[in-house]
C-alpha cells in the first residue's frame, strides 16, 4: 500500500506514530498543548485502530509511575505531557532512567510558568535533559511522526534500553496543520518489530524490583554506566536514521542536520521549529553574499559535540538561537553546551 497523505496538526501526527508503533500501554493526564495527543489516541482505541491499555491517571507524577511500571513489565509504553505537568513528573522521570525503561514520551513544549504563559519555550524540558534520557527535538509534524517510530527502535535496542523524549514546539507544531505522510502499517511492522524486554518483571510470578538504598560509591558507578550507554546510543541513533531512510525514504540527519555549511564562514545553531525560518534567513543572507550555514541540533542528549567540533574549526563565528534562558549564566541552555563542546579546541570561533 502507498502511504496515506493528509493535512494534520503535530499532535495528531504524534498519535499516528504511536498507533503505528503498536504501543501497548498509554498512561495519560491532560495538559495544554499536549492534550489532543492523548485524545487522538483514545479515539484510535475506541475505533479499533489501536489495541492498547489506556489509563487515566490522577496526575502526572502517577502517570509516569504507571509508565515505568508498564515498561518494566515488558510493555511498549507511551505518554505525553509538558510544562507544569513535566515538572510534576520530575521525580519519576529520573527513576525511568534508573530502571532502564525504554519509554517514549512526547513533550509539547510550553513555558514552565514563573508567571502564567502557555507559549512555547524549553524551560519545561531543560531541567529534565540532564537526567539520562535520550532527548530529541523535531522541526515539523512529519518529523514528529517519524521520530516516534525511530525513538522506539533506538530506546528498545539492547545496546541502549533508555527512555527517550521527543520535543515538539507547543502550538507552533502541536496545533499547526501540515501535510504529513503516514506510513503503511505493514511496512512499519516489518521495520519495528514488537518489543521484547530482556528482563520483564512479572508480578503474577512474585517478581518485584525493590527500591534499595545504595551507598554513594555505587550510585556513582551506576551514573557512569548510564552515561556510557547514553554516549553509545549515538551509533544506534545514526544506524536507525539510515535504516529509516532506506525503508521510508525520509532522512533528517543523525544527531544534527547541516544546511549550507560546506563553505560557511559563520554558523547559526537552532533547535525545533525555528529551524524552518532560519533556513530562509540563511538563503537570504547567502543571496546577499554572506557565507552563512545552519546547524540544527536534533538531539540535546546525547549532545552532538563531535559534529559541532568538526564544523567549528572552519568558521569564524557561531551564533546560537536559544528558546530557554539558563539563568545566572548570561546565556541559554543550548549556548552553554555549544560553548562547553568548543572549549578544548586550539582554534575556537
Amino acid at each position: 500500500m502507498m502511504p496515506e497523505s493528509d493535512v494534520m496538526p503535530g499532535n495528531k501526527a504524534v498519535a499516528h506514530g504511536v498507533r503505528l508503533a503498536r504501543v501497548e500501554v498509554i498512561p495519560v493526564f491532560p495538559i495544554t498543548p499536549q492534550t489532543t495527543i492523548v485524545e487522538y489516541l483514545a479515539s484510535f482505541i475506541a475505533d479499533g485502530e489501536l489495541d492498547a491499555e489506556y489509563i487515566q491517571s490522577e496526575g502526572e507524577h502517577s502517570c509516569m509511575g504507571m509508565a515505568v511500571g508498564a515498561s518494566m513489565a515488558g510493555a511498549r509504553t507511551f505518554t505525553a505531557t509538558c510544562s507544569q505537568g513535566l515538572a510534576y513528573m520530575h521525580e519519576v522521570v529520573a527513576q525511568a532512567v534508573s530502571y532502564r525503561t525504554p519509554i517514549v514520551m512526547a513533550v509539547a513544549n510550553r513555558v514552565l510558568g514563573w508567571y502564567w504563559s502557555i507559549g512555547p519555550d524549553y524551560s519545561d524540558v531543560m531541567p529534565e535533559w540532564n537526567l539520562g534520557w535520550i532527548v530529541n527535538f523535531v522541526e515539523s509534524n512529519q518529523e514528529a511522526l517519524d521520530m516516534i517510530l525511530q525513538l522506539y527502535k533506538v530506546a528498545e535496542d539492547r545496546r541502549v534500553t533508555l527512555p527517550a523524549m521527543m520535543n515538539l514546539d507547543g502550538f507552533y507544531l502541536s496545533y499547526s496543520q501540515e501535510r504529513v505522510n503516514v506510513p503503511d502499517q505493514e511496512a512499519v511492522d516489518e521495520w519495528l518489530p514488537p518489543y521484547e524486554a530482556a528482563h520483564p518483571v512479572d508480578p503474577t510470578l512474585g517478581d518485584s524490583w525493590p527500591s534499595a538504598l545504595i551507598p554513594p560509591a555505587l550510585h556513582t558507578t551506576y551514573r557512569r554506566i548510564y552515561e556510557e550507554v547514553l554516549q553509545d546510543s549515538r551509533k544506534v541513533i545514526e544506524e536507525t536514521g539510515k535504516s529509516f531512510r532506506e525503508t521510508f525514504g525520509r532522512s533528517y540527519g543523525g544527531l544534527v542536520e547541516e544546511y549550507r555549511c560546506e563553505d560557511a564562514d559563520a554558523l547559526m545553531v537552532t533547535m525545533g521549529s525555528m529551524t524552518t525560518a532560519a533556513r530562509r534567513a540563511v538563503d537570504r543572507l547567502r543571496s546577499e553574499g554572506e557565507k552563512i550555514g545552519l546547524l540544527k541540533l536534533r538531539f540535546m542528549r546525547p549532545f552532538p559535540a563531535d559534529e559541532l567540533r568538526s564544523l567549528a574549526g572552519g568558521v569564524d563565528a557561531i551564533g546560537v538561537v536559544d528558546r530557554v534562558v539558563l539563568h545566572g549564566t548570561g546565556g541559554g541552555g543550548a549556548f552553554a553546551d555549544v560553548k562547553a563542546a568548543l572549549y578544548n579546541l586550539d582554534a575556537r570561533p
